[in-house]
């Protein structure tokens, strides 16, 4: 029972600190592009991570098994296409609406479930599913921004994001968080920078950019809290807690995002925008509820 509270209080402290960062990812790629971007944070993330299995090496407790390699990768693939999606998107929505559309993930991790691993999906989630698409139709169609091309990138982010958390239940109970952790980080990193070089010309850039305050904040919060700590984070205490929970606790992501957006960089939204997302906030909640069997009396 510990174990799991404190398993929970972590993952809470991972939705706080995700949901935190949208503001800032977005003011760091308006000056630096979105890839470039993804691909330093990765890098400096991924850093920690192997010194701690280089130190582990040195004790005579080598913590990498070959067989996590190709875990680690698939998961760094579907890692780098919900954080590239996200951040491109990010340049063309706002922060607050980018939190509550990459939510969505929880919402489609029992159709996944349901369509890969053919679990069985319950009325309930579907519900919670069509309340929570509703809620994405009024936050997208009747903002002032109404929907965008970023809007669609951060909405195939979620898609992304659904699979890997799905991959990461099933591959935390078999593998190392350590090493499923390094594993995946420096995926994401080499996925970034082949795309920084190939649509972006990094080398172009003003050294001055990289050097920006904005960019440098924003890099260091994202690197090391939001990426090294947290998926080391959800990694290590998913196997205390059940997905369900998990799914829960990450619906406060797009919370965290609101408000932060709403305080740090004046995002307003519209009535109906508003609205839009207390319809996803709860179409994530229902959908994830445990289900409550009724017992059966049987009488002799």
């Amino acid at each position: 029972m510990k174990k799991t509270l404190t398993a929970d209080l972590l993952l809470l402290f991972v939705a706080f600190i995700w949901g935190s960062t949208f503001v800032l990812v977005q003011n760091a790629i308006a000056i630096l592009p979105p890839f470039t971007f993804n691909a330093v944070r990765f890098l400096l993330a991924g850093i920690p991570l192997l010194v701690l299995l280089l130190l582990a090496r040195k004790k005579g407790n080598w913590v990498v098994e070959k067989e996590v390699m190709l875990p680690g990768v698939i998961l760094g693939v579907w890692l780098f296409f919900g954080y590239g999606l996200q951040t491109l998107g990010l340049v063309y929505t706002t922060s607050s609406k980018a939190g509550f559309i990459t939510g969505l993930s929880v919402v489609l991790v029992p159709i996944i479930c349901f369509l890969w691993l053919k679990e069985k999906i319950h009325q309930q989630a579907i519900v919670g599913v069509s309340i929570a698409t509703f809620g994405l139709y009024l936050l997208t169609m009747f903002d002032y921004l109404a929907f965008n091309i970023g809007d669609f990138f951060v909405l195939l982010c979620a898609v992304s994001f659904a699979v890997h958390i799905v991959l990461t239940g099933k591959f935390t109970k078999i593998y190392t968080a350590i090493a499923l952790t390094t594993v995946q980080i420096f995926t994401v990193a080499i996925l970034s920078t082949f795309s920084a070089l190939l649509f972006e010309k990094p080398w172009l850039l003003d050294s001055q950019d990289l050097f920006h305050f904005e960019v440098v904040f924003a890099l260091l919060i994202c690197a090391f809290l939001a990426t090294t700590v947290a998926f080391f984070i959800q990694t290590h205490v998913q196997k205390f807690t059940s997905p369900t929970r998990v799914a829960l606790i990450f619906a406060m992501e797009p919370v965290f995002a609101a408000i932060t957006g709403y305080l740090w960089a004046n995002e307003r939204l519209s009535t109906f925008a508003v609205v839009g997302c207390i319809f996803i906030f709860v179409g994530m909640i229902l959908a994830e509820l445990p289900i409550r069997k009724k017992k059966v009396e049987i009488s002799v």
